[in-house]
């Protein structure tokens, strides 16, 4: 993140020179972080993120840094001398805070703002961050995704803060405006819905804004030579898919079939969240869908490989709109508790492929059970999943927070019975929309509705080294894990 340090930061590094300014000026700016167990350094103590507000001006290379400027509105809750933000891929060319000009300076991943005055617990704060955002880097890293055509985010884990500063954690939703100025024959697309579009010359200007809170790693940007269908889902639900225009008429056979999986879901945990929903897929390989709020991420190929049956395909599709109630309206505390995201998008998508193309739930969770132990013997256990390793972020998606995670639910609807297991459903997704949730609180309330003490369970479910019993499935059996290989003697 190049940039000149203004004259006070410039001194603080070389402190060394001077044992009386060390005693007259804060410490060297560092990276700090809320203790996240599996990404430390993710997240800034000491204000909440409300809104942001981000402009981006897309000149129409994907291979160039795009013009941008992100405007945080916030509230503290402690006394800051300095504001950190998560930020790492972008020139940061000036910062003010209140209107004010600021000094900034870099240190590790976060950007690191000093106000020419300390600013007060329980203070509005605004920070406007004038800066590039740069779409070059590893493939592997997260933030923005080149296509064919022009540009997507794929921001999971943590990797917002490649593309724009913020408070780059889930546990600190916030409403966005998007801001995306484009040549005028290319069409932006963001989350929420459009509120406005103007012509200016050869460029179009496009601004869109979300009803509801939403998690850094849930944002969505996409530009390119796209087309957007809509129709209606129940109750009137907007549905916007974004295609590229050469496969419009290719994937209608596959965009309308969304109504009937929004009825699917809503039939079973109750009405969907948020203003609007959509397909946006994508001309390029990622690996993975992703569950962008208000509007997936697919990759083209999902739907133009012959080698994928129509039942995995369409049951994919309900996984990432699942993920619409467990993880996006009701976001994880904290990255361990990514199992309640996975786990029940995994299970609704399990359940759908049972219902809709004969695909049993039971085959596919006895598979699940035995593999489970070796599953929890790479990754951890459900609830504890070991940090993946540096530089390899997605490394946290491992099978035991998809089918492991789906399993634990499993059992649980065999211990607590299925209109028991229906209704702790609903509840959750009730009683925590638009905020976070943690594993504790789900496992609290699934106690209360099945009215007993179900600590034990989850203790042995969610934590433990080895899978627990299968209830009513006395005979399942897990298959042991292999050793890990010994590394040989040097001769």
């Amino acid at each position: 993140m190049p940039h000149t340090p203004r004259r006070r930061l410039r001194a603080l590094l070389m402190a060394a020179a001077s044992a009386t300014l060390v005693a007259a000026t804060l410490p060297e700016p560092t990276a700090l972080g809320i203790g996240d167990r599996l990404f430390p350094q993710l997240g800034n103590p000491g204000y909440d993120v409300i809104a942001y507000d981000i402009a981006l001006t897309y000149t129409g290379s994907n291979t160039e840094p795009l013009d941008a400027v992100t405007r945080i509105d916030a509230l503290t809750h402690e006394r800051l001398d300095r504001v950190n933000l998560d930020f790492s891929h972008g020139t940061v060319r000036s910062v003010e805070v209140n209107g004010r000009p600021a000094e900034f300076a870099s240190a590790g991943e976060d950007l690191v703002v000093e106000p020419t005055t300390t600013v007060a617990a329980g203070s509005n704060l605004r920070i406007t961050v004038t800066h590039t955002s740069d779409p070059r880097g590893p493939k592997t890293a997260g933030g923005w995704v080149r296509t064919g055509d022009g540009l997507v985010m794929a921001n999971q884990a943590d990797a917002a803060h490649r593309v724009f500063p913020c408070n780059d954690h889930p546990a600190d939703k916030a409403y966005f405006t998007f801001r995306v100025t484009t040549p005028d024959n290319l069409t932006a697309v963001a989350n929420g819905q459009r509120v406005a579009r103007s012509r200016n010359g050869t460029s179009t200007s496009w601004v869109y804004r979300t009803g509801h809170p939403m998690a850094s790693e849930l944002a969505q940007v996409a530009i390119g030579r796209s087309a957007v269908v809509e129709r209606q889902g129940p109750h009137g639900v907007p549905i916007r898919d974004v295609v590229p225009v050469a496969d419009k008429a290719r994937l209608e056979p596959w965009l309308k079939k969304t109504p009937g999986h929004l009825r699917w879901m809503e039939d079973k945990v109750g009405a969907y969240p948020f203003e609007t929903y959509g397909l946006l897929v994508a001309d390029a390989s990622t690996g993975f869908e992703l569950e962008t709020q208000t509007l997936s991420l697919f990759e083209r190929s999902l739907f133009t490989d012959a080698a994928y049956p129509e039942w995995y395909v369409d049951s994919v599709m309900v996984h990432e709109l699942a993920h619409h109630w467990f993880g996006n309206s009701v976001s994880p505390r904290t990255w361990s508790d990514l199992w309640l995201n996975e786990g029940h998008a995994t299970w609704y998508q399990a359940l759908y492929a049972e219902e809709k193309a004969k695909q049993p739930l039971v085959e596919r969770m006895r598979q699940a059970y035995r593999l489970s132990d070796g599953w929890r013997a790479a990754g951890g256990p459900p609830a504890a999943p070991r940090a993946p390793a540096p530089g390899q972020k997605l490394g946290l998606f491992r099978p035991v927070v998809y089918d492991g995670s789906a399993l634990v639910l499993y059992a649980l609807r065999k211990t607590i019975g299925e209109a028991a297991f229906t209704r702790l459903e609903r509840e959750w997704v009730t009683r925590y929309r638009d905020a976070t949730a943690s594993t504790k609180e789900f496992t609290q309330l699934a106690s209360r509705v099945a009215g007993r003490d179900l600590s034990g369970f989850f203790d042995d479910w969610l934590y433990g080294k080895k899978t627990p019993a299968m209830p009513g499935h006395p005979d399942w059996r897990s298959v042991a894990p292999k050793p890990a290989p010994t590394a040989e003697k040097p001769a």
